[in-house]
């Protein structure tokens, strides 16, 4: 079965190879069969349009100076050196004859060869009367064209004036050398290709040979495993995948065994499970039975007051008034403690993200005081607050804002009326504490480790007199902790302290 396996693995290695160099050889060859001429007579093409174009301006920068192209003040008729030297540059370069023809006598005025007369005749044939031209590009006053001639000899010619209308340009380069140029690469390639394709077979079998050796040697330690027998290793020592696949499998193969001895601690482990489970349903129940009881009031006020307004009860508008506001407030009431529970779960699950970043906690107090402060006027509370100095936090800034809240918010409702409030942050040595302490009764003793569980009053009365839930606390845990921070409560004299601690950035 392993053997086999290598057999498939290496000769498809060996086929994938082999086609796709077969592919590779067979592109260039297409490629250089049909694109090469294609490719060369545009760059051609292309490099006779712009010697036009730079021999056309320069004609005209001639004519408008006031200058001729050919100078016969001197014994000897001189062609401008600007423009020779444009015509030679294009000439050497490129491999193009170019000439100037006179349009009103026909005679050349200048080539870069010696048979200019002969060349414009050869040109003249191609775009004169030859019905069959092969026109590669043309515009008002240019065209180029493949001519062959009587001779079966093939150029690429262009014929057009300059923009005096009195100087004709004639340009040709010959083609027939690319021809034999791609019959011979061809032929190269052919060779080079049977050549590449039998080193490349042998090669291929070697390095598919050498890639399944260690495979197979895998193979046979995973049968192995898969029979519970793991003494067997992989000793290679390459420096690549395998290796790190064999050593993956060594590794797989001593936690296999490990397992199997962790198993029976694994039984203790589902037992406690099990246990931790039975706890959490009946926390969950607690929950439920918690939940319905704080729904269950302000449910039984809603119904009484509807019930009222429905029969008639109120018989004045003072009254309905006062029914309807009674149906709002404990509406309100329900719905804030449901969005408590909603943020408490979502902090308890890990779900709620801690958007952290550097913020001035002196001023969030600030502005905390300033959302509140109808509410610590109408208790004519004192509050103390050293607002100067400025304390800087790295954390959640809207979750902090809701624990200071919650905090100063429980000092109000449980201070005794002008009583005071004494509001502290500040730095410790690797953290920053704030607490809030206010004047009135203390916790009793037995209480203080219950205030921050779900649904925990103190005092029942008088949390439903101000709308308190028993939610707010647990919230305000769960947000410290999540910053890996800790909360405190304790009895100071005449008042409680509140306080929490979160590690510095």
């Amino acid at each position: 079965m392993i053997k086999k396996f290598s057999h498939s693995l290496r000769m498809k290695i060996t086929l994938i190879i082999l086609i796709l160099i077969s592919i590779l050889l067979l592109s260039i060859g297409i490629l250089n069969n049909f694109g090469l001429p294609w490719f060369y007579q545009n760059e051609k093409v292309s490099e006779i349009k712009e010697a036009y174009i730079k021999i056309d301006d320069e004609v005209m920068k001639i004519g408008s100076s006031g200058q001729h192209i050919i100078d016969e003040s001197s014994d000897k008729s001189v062609i401008n050196e600007r423009l020779k030297n444009i015509i030679m540059d294009y000439s050497n370069k490129y491999n193009i004859t170019i000439a100037l023809v006179d349009s009103f006598t026909n005679k050349a005025i200048y080539s870069s060869a010696r048979e200019g007369d002969g060349l414009i005749s050869r040109i003249q044939d191609g775009f004169i009367g030859n019905k069959y031209q092969n026109i590669l590009y043309k515009n008002d006053n240019y065209a180029i064209i493949l001519h062959q001639t009587m001779q079966k000899s093939s150029f690429i010619e262009g014929f057009g004036y300059c923009s005096d209308n009195q100087t004709i340009v004639i340009m040709s380069t010959p083609v027939a050398s690319l021809k034999e140029s791609v019959n011979i690469s061809n032929r190269f390639l052919i060779y080079m290709a049977i050549i590449g394709f039998i080193i490349t077979v042998i090669m291929t079998f070697v390095i598919a040979k050498m890639i399944t050796q260690p495979i197979l040697q895998l193979a046979e330690i995973s049968n192995k495993m898969g029979k519970l027998d793991f003494t067997a290793k992989y000793n290679g020592n390459r420096s690549d995948e395998i290796q790190t696949l064999g050593q993956n499998m060594n590794f797989m193969s001593d936690r296999l065994k490990n397992a199997i001895e962790e198993l029976q601690e694994a039984n203790e482990l589902l037992k406690e499970d099990i246990k931790r489970k039975e706890a959490i349903d009946e926390m969950r129940k607690d929950f439920i039975a918690n939940v319905s009881h704080e729904l269950k009031t302000p449910i039984a006020l809603i119904q009484g007051y509807a019930e009222g307004l429905n029969e008639g009860l109120c018989e004045d508008e003072e009254s309905r008034k006062y029914y309807a506001e009674v149906i709002m407030d404990e509406s309100e009431k329900m719905n804030k403690m449901v969005k408590q529970l909603l943020t408490l779960s979502s902090l308890e699950s890990g779900n709620s993200i801690l958007h952290k970043e550097n913020f001035n906690v002196t001023s969030l107090i600030t502005s905390v005081l300033g959302s509140i402060s109808i509410l610590i006027g109408e208790k004519n509370v004192n509050i103390i607050f050293d607002s100067t100095k400025d304390i800087y936090m790295f954390a959640d800034e809207f979750k902090i804002e809701e624990v200071i809240t919650n905090y100063i918010s429980n000092a109000i409702y449980h201070v005794k009326d002008f009583g005071e409030i004494k509001i502290n942050v500040f730095y410790d040595s690797d953290s920053i504490i704030f607490s809030v302490f206010n004047t009135g009764k203390s916790i009793p003793e037995k209480d203080i480790s219950n205030v921050w569980e779900k649904f925990f009053k103190v005092d029942k009365a008088h949390s439903r007199a101000y709308g308190g839930s028993g939610i707010g606390l647990s919230i305000v845990k769960a947000i410290v902790e999540a910053h890996n921070g800790s909360v405190a409560v304790k009895n100071i004299s005449d008042g409680v302290e509140f306080s929490f601690k979160i590690p510095k950035a």
